[in-house]
């Protein structure tokens, strides 16, 4: 009798284990509601918002189908398969087929840079931080905290698809094109939650953890614009990429939903592999152990500079390679982008300063372009100040003689020379790939100048930044508003026609509009002095507050 219940009693304790593996999820997923409160309709509602900012321009720029078949050349070569899509639906192309093969990809990508972060955010920076041991000493599984992450990033990306389906198809667009894109942003998004689900079970540090996710990201999108690139409507490599799935499913051409079939099981996979993962580590640890430092310093490390610096390395040395890759990347298609450009409708053309000069004014776009990209490292790397505060790391350091000014001053002063140091590489990589491109030298200097020249407005986003962080730490993200105004006002500003005081309101538009005009030197005065006196305004509320307790 024994004998017959054993395997019984064995399944019977199998089930409770699994059961118990998951206890809580439900109280930690409210618990990261409330935590996301804010960040949950940023992002979702920020993605719909951006989408219905394309439609929306889009139907200004091109206004005739003349101006939409005149942009098709561009979206079958090579620079729109790079930086669009596979260019389905090119040969006839309609607005729709514009918003879902070229900037329908910068969606994609958004959707997979929320779900990424918001993983990692739940899982290795709650172990990191410690709070995930004292929330597993209570009745809480092991996978409950993982299972909570998922099911709210899953619940984050079925409100984008649900509000970004709801913008295309109040448009007029085909019903079935628009969901079947909304749903391949979903599913996009559902992809790189499980790829963060496996990262975040590798390093016990959170910047290596979505630093991963985030390359796995890139490397998707490199894959796919490879694979769009060398192959009309893709090749083998196109179908090695999650944002490669999602854009096979040619909505309003194709309109076939099987491709995102292979999206759902890859995301099942990844997350069934963060699972297995974590199983195979303790708490708080990585798979991969960190390397084991020097018992001692280097003797180069005992200033605050030096370890500022030390802090920003890798993430600086990462940008520089990948600004150059990208510079280089846009400044090679210079050559083509202006064989398109010769036809191209005059509202896209106002963008680039009008018919005079488009060499100067597609490179004045390219600047503006890497002006806008180095301002958002200036805020990640800014945020490396409040994490140091916030893991305590930064009390032992003011404990000493470093004042508080000095510890946020050479951060400050780290992330500021690296910007413009990232200006530099960025115009110089593009520089060499436009003179390349179309057999003119000058064009390397031209375009140093004219991303040089955006390091006072960087140094005013991360004034604001800084401001921000001694004042009211919490309040930090706010200064993405300014970083996001600034790209719509430099994109948009003069296709809707914005006033002038609405322009001014953003830092890029202060620098003045080179190669197609002259450097503002009162701009970039004005900008400098703006960006010291905010920056030491910073610096006084930080001396002024406590270091931990508004952190």
């Amino acid at each position: 009798m024994s004998t017959a219940t054993e395997p019984r009693r064995r399944t019977a304790v199998a089930a409770s284990s699994r059961r118990g593996a998951l206890t809580g999820t439900g109280t930690l997923l409210r618990f990261m509601l409330r935590r996301d409160r804010v960040r949950f309709p940023a992002w979702t509602l920020g993605l719909a918002a951006f989408m219905g900012y394309f439609v929306t321009a889009l139907q200004q720029v091109y206004a005739t189908p003349e101006d939409i078949r005149a942009i098709a050349p561009l979206m079958r070569g090579p620079m729109g398969a790079l930086f669009g899509g596979p260019g389905y639906g090119m040969d006839d192309p309609r607005l729709e087929h514009l918003l879902a093969g070229l900037y329908g990809v910068y969606i994609l990508l958004g959707a997979g840079l929320m779900s990424l972060l918001t993983v990692v955010r739940h899982t290795r920076t709650e172990e990191h931080s410690g709070r995930a041991e004292l929330i597993r000493s209570n009745v809480v599984g092991r996978h409950a905290q993982l299972t909570a992450a998922l099911v709210l990033t899953t619940g984050m990306n079925l409100v984008v698809v649900g509000l970004i389906g709801a913008v295309m198809t109040g448009q007029g667009f085909d019903t079935a094109g628009s969901w079947l894109f909304a749903v391949g942003v979903g599913a996009v998004g559902l992809s790189f939650a499980g790829v963060a689900a496996t990262t975040a079970q590798l390093s016990e540090y959170p910047r290596a953890a979505a630093g991963a996710a985030g390359a796995a990201l890139g490397g998707a999108f490199a894959l796919r614009a490879l694979g769009d690139m060398t192959s009309e409507h893709g090749n083998a490599l196109s179908w090695l990429s999650p944002i490669g799935w999602a854009q096979q499913t040619a909505p309003y051409v194709l309109d076939r939903w099987w491709p995102l079939a292979i999206s759902v099981a890859f995301a099942i996979l990844t997350a069934a592999l963060g699972y297995t993962l974590s199983t195979r580590r303790d708490l708080a640890a990585g798979l991969v152990p960190p390397r084991p430092g020097p018992s001692r310093a280097a003797p180069w490390l005992r200033s605050p500079l030096a370890l500022a610096w030390r802090l920003q390395r890798a993430q600086l040395v990462g940008w520089s390679l990948a600004l150059a890759v990208g510079g280089g990347a846009y400044g090679a298609f210079t050559g083509p982008a202006l064989d398109v450009f010769d036809d191209a409708p005059e509202e896209l053309l106002v963008v680039m300063g009008g018919t005079e000069n488009i060499t100067s004014g597609f490179l004045g776009v390219l600047a503006l372009t890497f002006g806008v990209t180095v301002a958002v490292y200036a805020v990640l790397a800014a945020q490396t100040a409040r994490a140091e505060e916030a893991s305590g790391r930064a009390e032992p350091v003011l404990a000493t003689a470093v004042s508080r000014q000095r510890w946020l001053g050479t951060h400050l002063g780290v992330v500021a020379l690296g910007s413009l140091w990232l200006l530099l590489v960025s115009g110089l990589a593009t520089g060499i790939g436009a003179g390349l491109s179309v057999g003119n030298g000058s064009l390397v200097g031209e375009m140093v100048l004219a991303t040089v020249v955006f390091a006072p407005a960087v140094w005013v986003v991360l004034a604001v930044a800084a401001l921000l962080y001694g004042v009211a730490p919490r309040a930090m993200p706010v200064v993405w508003a300014v970083v996001g105004y600034g790209l719509v006002v430099g994109f948009f500003g003069p296709l809707l026609d914005l006033p002038d005081a609405a322009l001014w309101l953003s830092p890029f538009e202060h620098v003045g509009d080179y190669p197609s005009d002259a450097v503002s030197g009162v701009g970039l005065m004005v900008l400098t002095l703006l960006a010291v006196a905010m920056a030491a305004a910073g610096l006084r509320a930080f001396r002024r507050r406590d270091v931990l307790g508004t952190g």
